[in-house]
């Protein structure tokens, strides 16, 4: 268990939320899996719905009604002081800032929506009042976030210019083109495959993978597949026991079971 009380140190993952289609339908769902509640925010002009996800009453993530097509799956938010100068560090290392940044009064934050130099997309978050992730590292919660791209070499210099991360190889996973993401104090944040492209993405071929963590990786996959999604075969790696789910709007993301 692991509760966040203060703001996240600078380039952590501190948020993540999801846009669907069928926000009631995602909500029964992600409910299911992951025994969330959720505080539904005052829906905005555009009459779209929002909810944070509350696990024990802590706020660990949220999901908002958008047209099919508005958005990549879970989309997550690096931490920082100051994220009008750190959009300028993105532009500068060849990313692309997408929206804002601006003031989001309904969050108490302020974002920017982002993608890096080989076309993944993430989010930043300054927070002020609402820090982020009150909950990680648990069954229900956040635990990890690892990009995936066929360019790793042009990802690693970008994070490491733009968050000034250090970067180290991964020793357990010596046939994986796998690096290590660290913060300046040498706390692993995630890390950076080097995968094969697929010759034809849905979106860009590089993307931020989420990954929650749960009590029973089998006991979560069946439930997603009876609740609609569908699940790869559990499996067993150095770290844990992982499948990979894909919610009822086609949303992929990872669940494990640590050691």
């Amino acid at each position: 268990m692991s509760q966040v009380t203060t703001p996240q140190p600078h380039g952590t993952p501190t948020w993540i939320d999801l846009r669907v289609p069928e926000f009631e339908r995602a909500l029964d769902f992600y409910g299911a899996l992951f025994g969330w509640e959720y505080s539904e925010e005052v829906p905005p002009a555009q009459g779209e719905r929002s909810a944070t996800c509350l696990l024990r009453g802590e706020p660990v993530a949220s999901i908002t009604q958008a047209p099919a097509t508005a958005g990549p799956g879970w989309t997550m938010y690096f931490a920082t002081p100051d994220c009008d100068g750190t959009a300028k560090r993105i532009a500068e290392a060849g990313g692309t800032l997408l929206e804002g940044p601006a003031d989001v009064t309904a969050q108490g934050a302020r974002q920017l929506i982002a993608e890096d130099s080989v076309g993944a997309r993430f989010g930043l978050w300054e927070a002020r009042p609402h820090i982020g992730c009150r909950l990680v590292n648990e069954p229900g919660s956040l635990v990890r976030n690892d990009l995936m791209t066929p360019d790793p070499e042009q990802a690693r210099t970008f994070y490491s210019t733009v968050f000034d991360y250090t970067l180290d190889l991964n020793d357990v996973m010596p046939d994986a083109d796998f690096t290590f993401l660290r913060r300046p104090d040498g706390h692993e944040i995630g890390g950076i495959f080097g995968v094969s492209e697929d010759p034809t993405p849905t979106l860009s071929p590089s993307a931020w993978a989420t990954t929650f963590e749960v009590a029973d990786t089998d006991a979560v996959a069946a439930q997603a597949t009876a609740s609609g999604g569908t699940s790869t075969t559990p499996e067993d790696i150095p770290y844990g026991r992982i499948a990979t789910i894909t919610d009822p709007a086609g949303n992929e993301f990872s669940v494990i079971t640590r050691l």
